[in-house]
């Protein structure tokens, strides 16, 4: 049988190495490391996107549609070989980089992705499959396929242009925002439409129609803004623009059923539960303003050109948006106990980080006065962000103990 604890206990491992690492990459501006800061950075988002989201969102999607299909054992088989593959990339990023193994380790794990992928879509039951919530899901995990044409053409690219040629830049951007705003937040409002029709919530299928297709029509053309620091024609520009708000118009119809329905979501969801998604929502709503102020070409040359910027982005959207809306529906499956302390540290630890980041690349967008330390504070934030993650970890191990 198969231990939905044991499976989300190890992605909140992964949780931790990775807020490690993020700590050792903030060391760096700090001290002198016996380490290649790129391949600290290759390793640090390999295993926050396959090791934490990727493992703790196919275990959601395994329990929620496929439990009862009768592929326990070959789900097992191939869940383990995954964390296999995790690992190989775990222990070969840090000290090679993209190489030999690294490159092994990853082609490996696509594959595994695409058997989960073909899994899901054969044996989900065909009384799920009529579901609202299971035509996200199915939507999701083709993002996830469809994000995999970014590394695989980082090979060719590599051999052909080299690594200075702008497409591979556009490779890893491609890949990059179909599996987060992609594949992780398609997956993740599938989850919390499924929760809904657990507890008797439905949106109606005009409106689900209307919100599906705004997601998703802004998830493929909201690409166009990663493709902006080219500065190209301005029909890109309007691209943009035009899908930031296909996706506020999205959100605006889910957050409109919230609303209405949270009297009843307020007796079903406990309220640790609904503190994180809360969370996870003001994130979303910053993320989605962001798009659109920086889908206008003026903004859109100054973020592309800070690197600060585009981190704090990324940042806000996976540590902010992303993990705390996994965490939250890890606990609501009551995988995981939420200590109060440790969401406390964790969302202080997340705003300060992000404020320093935020601030040291404004400093000289509109010529803000230097922090002094600015680094060394930016690293004790992190340590107190990675305090949080750790303590979290610590408190299942107690708990189940």
């Amino acid at each position: 049988m198969i231990s939905f604890k044991k499976h989300v206990h190890i992605a909140l491992g992964y949780f931790v190495l990775i807020a490690i690492m993020g700590v050792v990459l903030r060391l760096f501006a700090v001290t002198d490391l016996p380490f290649k800061y790129r391949y600290i950075v290759h390793s640090h988002s390999h295993i926050a996107l396959l090791g934490w989201v990727y493992t703790g969102l196919t275990t959601i999607l395994y329990y929620l549609y496929l439990r009862k299909s009768g592929i326990s054992k070959k789900y097992t088989y191939l869940f383990w070989g995954t964390q296999a593959t995790i690992l190989g990339m775990l222990f070969s990023f840090p000290f090679t980089g993209y190489a030999l193994f690294s490159i092994i380790f990853s082609t490996l794990f696509l594959i595994a992705s695409y058997v989960f992928v073909f899994f899901f879509l054969k044996h989900t039951p065909e009384n799920l499959k009529s579901l609202h919530s299971y035509k996200l899901m199915r939507t999701a995990v083709w993002f996830m396929v469809f994000s995999s044409i970014g590394p695989w053409a980082l090979g060719i690219i590599m051999s052909t242009l080299g690594n200075s040629s702008p497409w591979y830049r556009n490779a890893i951007y491609f890949y990059l925002h179909f599996q987060y705003n992609g594949w992780f937040l398609v997956a993740l409002c599938g989850v919390l439409l499924r929760i809904f029709e657990q507890n008797g919530i439905t949106l109606s299928q005009k409106n689900f129609e209307r919100f599906y297709y705004l997601l998703n029509a802004g998830v493929v053309l909201t690409f166009f803004i990663s493709i902006l620091w080219m500065q190209p024609h301005w029909l890109f520009y309007m691209l943009a623009i035009t899908a930031a708000i296909l996706q506020i118009g999205a959100f605006c119809i889910l957050f409109g059923k919230i609303l209405w329905e949270r009297s009843v979501l307020q007796k079903h969801i406990p309220k640790q539960t609904g503190i994180i998604l809360k969370f996870a929502g003001f994130c979303l709503a910053v993320k989605l303003t962001t798009q659109l102020m920086g889908s206008f070409p003026q903004t859109a040359e100054i973020i592309s050109g800070n690197m600060d910027y585009v981190i704090s982005y990324l940042h806000w959207v996976f540590i902010g948006l992303i993990s705390a809306a996994l965490a939250a529906f890890l606990h609501y499956f009551k995988w995981v106990f939420l200590s109060n302390t440790a969401m406390i540290l964790y969302i202080i630890g997340f705003l300060l980080t992000e404020s320093l980041i935020f601030y040291r690349g404004s400093m000289n967008v509109f010529n803000l006065p230097a922090l002094p330390d600015i680094s060394f504070w930016l690293t004790m934030a992190s340590v107190l962000l990675l305090l949080a993650i750790a303590w979290l970890f610590i408190y299942q191990l107690k708990k189940r103990a």
